[in-house]
C-alpha cells in the first residue's frame, strides 16, 4: 500500500506531496501511522544537501511519534496500536559488538532515519523494531517528539559522563537543545548556569531552572568563571572563544560538543594537559538511552516549548524553523 509524505525533490527545494511504494514489511520492521513529527535543523541540513550525502526525493523527519500499525512476523514486545517514537536511527546490524551491547548508535551499520530512507514527514514510517522506542503514559505525544533529537542529544552525555547532582554544569547556548538541557540537568539535582551572548534570555533560562547566567559578549563574566565547571555542554552552531570555556572547567572537567561550530577547534593542548581536562562529543542515543529519557521526562516534567504546525501546513512550518524565530521546536501534526 503507498505512503503519502512530503518530500524535496532538489537541495533546498519545497516539500511536494509524494507517494512511495515501501514494499513487503520486513521480519523484524514495525510500521508506524505517524501522528507527531517534529522538525530538527538536521532535517533542512538534510533537504538542503549542506551535509553532502542526501539523496532525493527526500522525506525528512526523524522526530516521530505515532501508533504502530503493523508489525513483522518475528517482532515481539510491540503490539499494534501502541505509542513508540522513533529518532535519528531506524536500524542497526543487530550483531556487532556495539548492537550486542546495547550501544546501536555506533553500529558501523547504522540505519538513518532519513538517510537513503524516508522519514515521518508523511502519513506512516517504517523502521526497525528495536527503534520504535514506546512512550510512557504520562508523556504527550507533542512534546516527546522533539526529545526523540533535541533530548536526547543532550541527556545522553549526561548519561555517559555520569552527571548527578553534585556535578557543577553548565549550558552554552539557550536555543532548542539548550532550553531542554538546562532543564534535565536542573531535575538531575545540578547547580546549572546558562551561557549565551546577551542577558537577553536570563529570566527565561532561571525558568527553565538555570541557577545563574554568564553573558560572553562584551563583558568578563566567562573570565570570572575560570575553574568553575565540571561539566559544559555546547549546543550551538557558532565559533565561540573555546580556549574560555577550556579555562572554566574545573581538574578533569569537560566540554561537550553537541552543536556544531562553524569552523574547526582551535584549542591549547596546554590548557587540557595540566589538569586533565578534556573535549568531546555527544550524539543522540540507543534506543534503551532513549527509552531512559523518556521515563526521566515523564518523571520530573522535562518539557519542550514547541510551536505546533498541521502536517500539511508542512512549507510554512519550514520556513518558521529557517528564520530560526520559533520558540524553540515545531511539531507537525497528522
Amino acid at each position: 500500500m503507498p505512503i503519502q509524505a512530503y518530500a524535496a525533490k532538489a537541495p533546498k527545494g519545497r516539500l511536494e506531496s509524494f507517494s512511495y511504494e515501501p514494499g513487503p514489511l520486513g521480519a523484524l520492521e514495525v510500521e508506524v501511522k505517524v501522528t507527531h513529527c517534529g522538525i530538527c535543523h538536521s532535517d533542512q541540513a538534510m533537504i538542503d544537501n549542506d551535509w553532502q550525502f542526501s539523496a532525493y526525493p527526500l522525506v525528512p523527519g526523524h522526530e516521530v511519534v505515532g501508533t504502530i500499525a503493523a508489525v513483522g512476523a518475528q517482532v515481539t514486545g510491540l503490539k499494534i496500536g501502541q505509542r513508540v517514537g522513533i529518532g535519528w536511527q531506524c536500524g542497526s546490524c543487530r550483531e556487532c559488538e556495539y548492537c550486542r551491547s546495547g550501544h546501536e548508535a555506533y553500529c558501523a551499520q547504522e540505519r538513518d532515519t532519513i538517510v537513503h530512507h524516508h522519514g515521518g514527514f508523511g502519513e506512516r514510517v517504517r523502521a526497525d523494531a528495536t527503534f520504535a522506542i514506546p512512550l510512557p503514559e504520562g508523556l504527550d505525544s507533542a512534546q516527546a517528539a522533539p526529545l526523540l533529537c533535541a533530548g536526547t542529544t543532550v541527556f545522553t552525555p549526561m548519561l555517559h559522563h555520569g552527571v548527578t547532582g553534585n556535578t557543577r554544569t553548565a549550558v552554552v547556548g539557550i536555543g532548542g537543545l539548550g532550553h531542554l538541557a538546562v532543564q534535565f540537568l536542573a531535575k538531575l539535582g545540578c547547580e546549572v548556569t546558562a551561557i549565551s551572548t546577551s542577558h537577553n534570555k536570563d529570566d527565561e533560562a532561571r525558568s527553565f531552572g538555570a541557577a545563574h547566567f554568564i553573558a560572553t559578549k562584551g563583558t568578563d563574566e566567562l573570565q570570572k568563571a575560570a575553574g568553575s565547571f565540571d561539566f559544559i555542554i555546547s549546543t550551538v552552531p557558532a565559533d565561540l572563544a573555546w580556549n574560555d570555556f577550556i579555562n572554566a572547567l574545573r581538574p578533569r572537567g569537560k566540554l561537550v560538543f553537541v552543536g556544531v561550530p562553524e569552523s574547526d577547534l582551535k584549542l591549547s593542548a596546554f590548557s587540557l594537559i595540566g589538569h586533565e581536562k578534556s573535549v568531546v562529543g555527544g550524539r543522540t542515543g540507543s534506543p534503551a538511552e532513549i527509552a531512559t529519557m523518556f521515563a526521566f521526562a515523564a518523571r520530573h516534567g522535562v518539557k519542550a516549548q514547541i510551536e505546533k504546525f498541521a502536517m500539511k501546513d508542512i512549507n510554512a512550518a519550514m520556513d518558521r524553523v529557517r528564520t530560526g524565530k520559533m520558540r524553540y521546536r515545531v511539531v507537525l501534526e497528522a
